[in-house]
């Protein structure tokens, strides 16, 4: 089989699946990360508004999430999975293990950015009358918005990763195809093509994400 067929009988319908749930996942993870983070951030000693015990309950969260292995973590909620998307192999079903492995990642990486503002600009705001909920959404956010693309963009490589090793347990994409063809089939050549293909995916996200921040920066 030449290279042509192999992109478009094998590797083309891969590529597209590993979008999909790179996407899907990001936006997902995204969202999710995004209401912890802003609480961390509000609750930590000299937030907005401090609360000890909210904090540790969500910093232990977090971490506790984070800790886990993605391999492990994707067996072990395989009932949960069935339970959402009523099955536990397939682009979707890996849809839910990645999300939630990738939620705490982007949680501390929005964490961080917010975290980077000059407390002088929220001592500003709060000066002119400024609400809690106007200093997050109007200022926090706003000033950090390109840290946070920056830490977008780590989290959607960190779910590229994380694509292509539920690949090994039925997640299909292009995980998938290394490990039916390049390593149960021996076809080196597919596993080469597959990896080249992961490296330009990331290096176009990274690049993307690089032109939004500097544009966001200016």
């Amino acid at each position: 089989m030449g290279f042509s067929e192999t992109f478009q009988e094998i590797l083309l319908p891969a590529i597209g699946q590993t979008f999909y749930m790179v996407m899907v996942s990001t936006i997902l993870a995204v969202i999710i990360g995004f209401i912890p983070a802003i609480l961390l951030v509000v609750t930590e000693p000299g937030g907005l508004k401090p609360n000890k015990a909210v904090y540790k309950v969500l910093d232990v969260i977090v971490n506790l999430l984070r800790s886990f292995p993605f391999i492990i973590l994707m067996i072990a909620i395989f009932p949960f999975t069935k339970l959402i998307v009523g099955k536990t192999i397939g682009t979707t079903a890996a849809i839910v293990p990645i999300t939630i492995a990738a939620a705490p990642f982007a949680s501390r990486v929005i964490q961080s950015s917010l975290k980077e503002i000059d407390p002088g600009i929220i001592e500003a705001a709060k000066s002119f009358g400024a609400s809690n909920m106007q200093i997050i959404f109007k200022v926090m956010i706003k000033e950090a918005l390109p840290s946070i693309v920056l830490g977008i963009t780590l989290t959607v490589i960190s779910v590229v990763g994380c694509s292509a090793m539920a690949g090994t347990v039925g997640g299909g994409g292009l995980g998938d195809v290394a490990v039916k063809y390049g390593y149960y089939r021996f076809q080196t050549d597919i596993m080469v093509y597959t990896v080249i293909i992961l490296i330009i995916f990331v290096q176009a996200l990274q690049t993307i994400g690089n032109l939004i921040y500097k544009k966001l920066n200016k």
